[in-house]
């Protein structure tokens, strides 16, 4: 599923995203379960994929990110309240949508925002650049 043809900007897998949390919410399978196996290559502990509000705020409560992905439509609900959640805990977002962010409401015009099909090199530049720094022992 992840193999240099779907994704030949990223061919060389390396470490770059090691220990950090990433909250993957994403109601497609195929592009959470895309977005998860990439994102695990690059040394990330990816909480989810959750698919509705339910499931992410049951994550939340397990553990805490250091950075969500969070689709702004999930199954025909806007996941905004998610995303104001998210910046009332500190919790990191960048939006991974279908939509332009022009669609956003002025909250979330200045949150990272790439639209599918996400170029998977620019999403690990943007969680270097916006998730908190995981712990190390």
């Amino acid at each position: 599923m992840d193999s240099p043809s779907l994704h030949p900007q990223m061919t060389d897998y390396g470490n770059e995203l090691e220990g950090m949390r990433l909250l993957v919410v994403e109601d497609d399978y195929l592009v959470a379960a895309d977005m998860c196996s990439t994102r695990i290559r690059r040394g990330a502990i990816i909480l989810g994929p959750a698919s509705n509000l339910r499931r992410t705020r049951e994550l939340l409560r397990q553990q805490r990110p250091d950075c969500a992905l969070l689709d702004s439509n999930l199954n025909d609900t806007l996941a905004f309240e998610l995303a104001e959640e998210f910046h009332r805990e500190g919790i990191p977002t960048i939006f991974t949508t279908g939509y332009d962010a022009a669609f956003f409401p002025d909250t979330f015009r200045g949150n990272p925002c790439l639209q599918k099909p996400v170029n998977f090199t620019v999403l690990v530049q943007l969680i270097r650049s916006n998730a908190h720094t995981p712990q190390r022992a």
